[in-house]
């Protein structure tokens, strides 16, 4: 009986903790995408063997070693743990930010404005630029918070609208920039560019850059502000009940707004390090890169919070790195999207869990009712 009893404790602590949900779904994501991989005729093995090797470098079928493989998954991770700290931070708040493509893309375009136009003076020149992209990104959520506390205007239409109107705005300014084409623009001053030879020496020349460092303020900073400020008690009061915070004291409409302007500076901050990390030269986007809306994906997976955020950033990250070691594995790199979609179709499982959990525990009260 006593042992019932244990193994019944147990299941309802591990199915009530958000972090152990999370892994659950995670491994049910590979567990169908293994089968599904099997189903078209390929081995599952070789698709573990690439996710591997973006992971550790290792490559299991020769035995050789290459760091670049980590540099690239760490790099790929950064705008994917950015961009789920944009939607995390907004949700934390009780809302729902779509908007993160938008704030991504405009973070981008004005990195690339400044890293051609900017003053080439070495340090100064790219922080400039970063700090821009951070800018534009907050004025770019920034505007949907004032647009939602003000007039109830809902942030998932507005942010949606936004993420075209920031497409296509980007694509009119860029095609004004130097040398520019349908597709690029002429490459950036070195004064511009994120490289830090440290990492490329470390790391066989991968693209990993100082854009890594940033990420890792960030984590810190969404920390402190959420758990250790005032801010942050009233932004996660205002997310829980938002008539309560307001009877409370708490600035509601000030606090929605903040939370959407410092949700898309995390956003452009991903837009800016992406193009003066990941790029000698200016893009002239064609679509959406889709890193703001796989940070919605992001953020669910890690429960919103700054570390469960960034080790799914991380978990992206690796599985983008390991679309083309698949693809020369004969597994379809498409597999990486079906993983990704799974996991978040399983995060649903939170709520089955949660009313699981809430039934077992009316029939155990139940039982002790009879019983007495």
């Amino acid at each position: 009986m006593r042992s019932l009893e244990r193994r019944e404790s147990f299941t309802n602590r591990l199915l009530g903790s958000d972090g152990a949900v999370s892994v659950l779904v995670v491994l049910l994501g590979f567990l169908v995408g293994t089968i599904l991989v099997w189903m078209v005729g390929k081995n599952p093995l070789n698709m573990y063997k690439a996710i591997l090797q973006s992971l550790s470098g290792y490559n299991v079928d020769n035995g050789k070693m290459n760091v670049r493989y980590i540099g690239e998954t760490l790099n790929y991770a950064v705008p994917f743990i950015l961009c789920g700290f944009s939607m995390a931070f907004a949700a934390r708040a009780g809302l729902f930010n779509i908007g993160g493509e938008g704030q991504y893309i405009m973070g981008l375009t004005v990195a690339q404005v400044i890293g051609l136009l900017g003053p080439n003076v070495a340090g100064l020149h790219w922080m400039l630029a970063i700090l821009g992209a951070m800018c534009i990104g907050a004025v770019w959520g920034g505007l949907v918070g004032l647009l939602k506390a003000k007039f109830e205007v809902s942030e998932v239409v507005s942010t949606i609208m936004l993420n075209y109107v920031a497409l296509y705005l980007s694509r009119i300014i860029c095609l004004q920039l130097p040398g520019a084409t349908t597709y690029k623009t002429a490459n950036y001053p070195e004064t511009a560019l994120l490289s830090n030879g440290l990492f490329r020496s470390l790391t066989n020349n991968s693209m990993l850059n100082n854009g890594f460092y940033l990420m890792l303020l960030s984590v810190v900073v969404y920390w402190f502000i959420m758990e250790k400020t005032n801010l942050g008690f009233g932004l996660r009061a205002t997310g829980f009940n938002r008539e309560a915070a307001r009877c409370s004291g708490i600035p509601v409409v000030k606090s929605i707004a903040i939370s959407m302007a410092i949700a898309g500076a995390f956003a452009g901050l991903a837009g800016g390090i992406v193009a003066l990390g990941s790029f000698r030269y200016g893009r002239v986007l064609a679509g959406m890169d889709n890193y703001g809306f796989n940070g919605i994906a992001v953020a669910l997976v890690g429960n919103n919070t700054a570390i469960g955020t960034m080790l799914a950033g991380f978990l992206f990250g690796m599985l983008k790195n390991a679309q083309a070691l698949m693809q020369g594995k004969q597994i379809p790199k498409e597999i990486t999207f079906i993983i990704q979609g799974l996991i978040v179709v399983f995060i649903a499982l939170r709520s089955a869990i949660a009313i699981y959990l809430a039934w077992r525990s009316k029939r155990q009260l139940q039982k002790e009712v009879l019983a007495k």
